[in-house]
């Protein structure tokens, strides 16, 4: 009977092992086989790296359209055409004037030339009633540039305002929480912080455009500083995605301020007449 009780024991022992060795077992593959965050390099020419980590489960499609335009090249050889020291730092603009927006073909969508405009996406943040992305515009956040036609046109375009984004994002250098609900924060830096720091100190002027005789008499110092004199370019841009398919974004056409104009006021500023 003693032998008996000590196999017994023995099974018992063994079992419980078993038991717990498979827990330990699924912890351990759920861990391995959880989602990592997609990882994206970014290099600038004469400056060195900044690598950034995304976060798609604050903003998925901010995320997914930003990872398709880098995937298809879109980003490698634009340039940072707005820096603000004690501010942030602006890129992905295809015009480079902070002018420019994507169009479907820089998704890797096969359209014909015709059909090939540009898009806007979605704005994923609190104040156009997204509640899901809490991510602050901290230092070293990265986050979606928009167009603010409220503060131009007419207090009353807010749905056209937050809906605006398309390629051009900016880098935080500072906190700044007055951002903070208002514009689609997506990841943040995680490499690179010094090679970010080191382009917001680059000399800056008045935006061509503004910098002419024929000027008002604001001075020079009263308009923003914010052009790189020499040009700050992205080489390359790439991501790791850890075998995840973002897919594409949902697009949107973008406002049109001249068909606003139009419908509003009845003006056709198209034409010269």
């Amino acid at each position: 009977m003693k032998k008996f009780a000590n196999i017994t024991i023995i099974i018992a022992l063994i079992v419980i092992v078993v038991l717990i060795g498979g827990i330990i077992y699924g912890y351990y593959e759920k861990a391995t086989l959880e989602v990592k965050n997609p990882i994206v390099t970014m290099e600038v020419k004469d400056f060195g790296t900044i690598k950034l980590e995304l976060y798609p489960e604050m903003a998925p499609e901010t995320v997914a359209n930003f990872v398709a335009l880098a995937q298809n090249g879109f980003y490698d050889g634009l340039k940072f055409h707005r820096v603000v020291e004690g501010f942030m730092i602006q890129g992905g603009d295809p015009n480079g004037d902070g002018t420019g927006a994507p169009k479907l073909s820089d998704l890797g969508i096969e359209v014909s030339e015709d059909e090939d405009g540009e898009y806007c996406i979605t704005g994923e943040f609190l104040a156009n009633k997204y509640e899901k992305n809490t991510l602050k515009h901290e230092e070293g956040v990265i986050s979606m540039a928009r167009s603010d036609y409220t503060q131009t046109y007419s207090s009353t375009l807010t749905t056209e305002s937050y809906n605006s984004a398309g390629s051009q994002f900016f880098i935080m250098t500072e906190d700044n929480n007055s951002l903070d609900g208002y514009y689609a924060a997506f990841g943040k830096v995680i490499e690179g912080m010094d090679v970010v720091h080191n382009i917001e100190k680059v000399e800056v002027k008045v935006a061509d455009d503004e910098d002419s005789e024929e000027e008002t008499e604001e001075s020079t110092e009263e308009q923003e500083k914010s052009t790189p004199v020499n040009d700050v370019i992205i080489s390359k841009v790439t991501v790791e995605t850890h075998g995840v398919d973002y897919g594409l974004p949902e697009r949107l056409e973008p406002w049109s301020y001249a068909q606003w104009i139009y419908e509003t006021y009845g003006i056709n500023i198209n034409t010269t007449e």
